[in-house]
């Protein structure tokens, strides 16, 4: 009897070992263009986001999360970039193109994280939605999925996927739903329908809530009927010249300069219809992981590749590094993680690369400049960053120690400086008081050892600036192709101009 007592416990405690080296399932859910204060229950009471604030109860919120600034006006690409290699954008590696720098096509022979994780880990990588890195980076991450969209932005309502079987991309087809809905339903049949044991990472990335802002009526009807306020740092127009993006880009010409607040409004209700949308899409995917065979072992992870302007500083888009273009929500939740806990250190979109690594077990590959998630979440550290950077391709940086963040705008000579926690919005420039310019040359310091560690040789002051006032020009807006016609209407009197062609 001793010796089958002993032999049953050996054998429960090899079980419990077994289950404890288990990789977990991950699904991955990506917003586009999603502002870090549209989630009801981190403190915006004007927007209904019940499945997201389901998500915040049932796990741990990061709620000082960054993309890293960009090296493009489509800021979508390079938050990618970073997000699959694990790299700041400075050190992916650039080559030039037409001009311009451009990421290398092997993203300068870094590990794409689901082909990491298949690799390493024995993961089935799956896509679903987006993906704005090009073809050759795709077979690199994956070789399956559904509903594919390989572009930047479409109509919501009209638009088109591919689907991915075995490394190669089908023929294109019409999706049959929203695009929101288009691709909860894949993710919600590639759960009801898996039957393999090996470890899954279901990467859903959607095209919400980047515009065009047109989510299906009853949603937008919904705000208009109850409006949202508008950003604490509404302005009618930016005060001063960025240059690059700001005043007649194409994110910026979705309405007129000044901004009105009824125009901003309207844009608004819209925006948060699309993500009230979205938020119930996600809601299915939710269910559909609960009811399954997976609910016990599967680390859901939800995030957005950066925010959006929405009227805050009166710019409408992200190429900018203001705190509501470069911070995004980031919520962790499944097995093992703390229900309902948070973090206000500062994180990076990217750091999930290392996040994901140590989730699947297995070694963060060199060249990785991701920092993982996992102390933070298990309480084992208060921060991973003593500092975050955010260059913008080479027109704008800034960097913050949690606290305080200074701002650059090298062609034009100028510099912002904020005290974070007093003025989180960003509207008290600090940088032209004698009171304060001990702290821009501790921060300069900052953002010199910051530049050193990545290479970052753009100047941070030029000889000639150009002029700090900004002109904006309604005859020079331009309407994208991908406007349906209401808003056409609305917002550009019917009239369709492409001249930025299709991104």
């Amino acid at each position: 009897m001793k010796q089958a007592v002993i032999i049953t416990a050996f054998m429960l405690s090899v079980s419990l070992q077994a289950d404890a080296d288990k990789r977990p399932n991950i699904v991955f859910l990506f917003a586009d263009d999603q502002r870090a204060d549209t989630i009801g229950a981190h403190g915006n009471p004007h927007i209904d986001t019940p499945n997201l604030d389901r998500l915040v109860g049932e796990g741990f919120s990061f709620h000082r999360n960054y993309c890293a600034g960009s090296f493009s006006g489509a800021v979508c690409v390079a938050s990618r970039a970073m997000l699959m290699s694990g790299r700041h954008w400075k050190n992916i590696g650039t080559a030039k193109e037409g001009g311009k720098a451009k990421p290398a096509s092997d993203w300068n022979a870094a590990e794409v994280l689901p082909g990491l994780l298949a690799r390493e880990a024995g993961y089935d990588p799956f896509i679903i939605g987006k993906w704005h890195n090009g073809l050759s980076t795709l077979k690199m991450g994956f070789s399956e999925g559904r509903s594919v969209y390989m572009g930047g932005m479409a109509d919501h309502s009209d638009f088109q996927v591919q689907d991915l079987s075995k490394g190669k991309l089908g023929s294109k087809r019409k999706a049959e739903a929203f695009s929101s809905t288009q691709f909860a339903n894949e993710a919600v049949r590639f759960i009801e329908e898996r039957k393999s044991e090996k470890p899954f990472f279901l990467y859903v990335a959607f095209m919400a809530p980047h515009d065009p802002r047109n989510p299906p009526e009853p949603y937008r009807e919904r705000y208009y009927n109850k409006r949202p306020p508008l950003p604490e740092n509404f302005l009618a127009e930016h005060p001063f010249k960025i240059l690059q993006h700001t005043t007649h880009g194409r994110d910026e010409s979705l309405a007129p300069w000044p901004r009105t607040e009824a125009v901003v409004s309207d844009q608004l209700c819209e925006y948060y219809g699309l993500v009230t949308q979205l938020d119930e899409q996600v809601g299915r995917i939710l269910d559909a992981l609960k009811n399954s065979a997976y609910a016990d072992n599967t680390i859901v992870i939800y995030t957005a590749d950066h925010g959006l302007g929405m009227g805050s500083h009166g710019l409408l888009g992200k190429q900018n590094i203001y705190e509501h273009s470069m911070s995004c929500p980031l919520i962790v939740s499944g097995s093992g993680i703390p229900k309902a806990q948070s973090s206000a250190a500062q994180t990076y979109v990217h750091d999930l690369y290392a996040t994901l690594c140590d989730f699947a077990k297995i070694e963060t590959p060199d060249g990785v400049d991701a920092v993982s998630l996992l102390p933070l979440i298990r309480g084992e550290k208060e921060k991973i960053h003593d500092s975050i950077y955010l260059p913008y391709q080479n027109s704008q940086r800034a960097v913050s120690d949690g606290i305080w963040k200074l701002h650059m705008y090298p062609k034009v000579n100028h510099q912002l400086l904020f005290n974070l926690s007093e003025d989180p919005d960003e509207m008290v420039n600090l940088a032209e008081s004698s009171k304060y310019q001990f702290k821009i040359k501790e921060l300069e310091v900052l953002m010199e050892d910051w530049r050193e560690q990545l290479n970052d040789i753009d100047p941070l002051r030029v000889g000639k600036p150009a002029s700090l006032t900004p002109t904006y020009k309604n005859k020079r807006r331009t309407l994208d192709v991908w406007q349906p016609k209401w808003i056409r209407d609305k917002y550009f009197g019917g009239r369709v101009r492409s001249d930025h062609g299709k991104k």
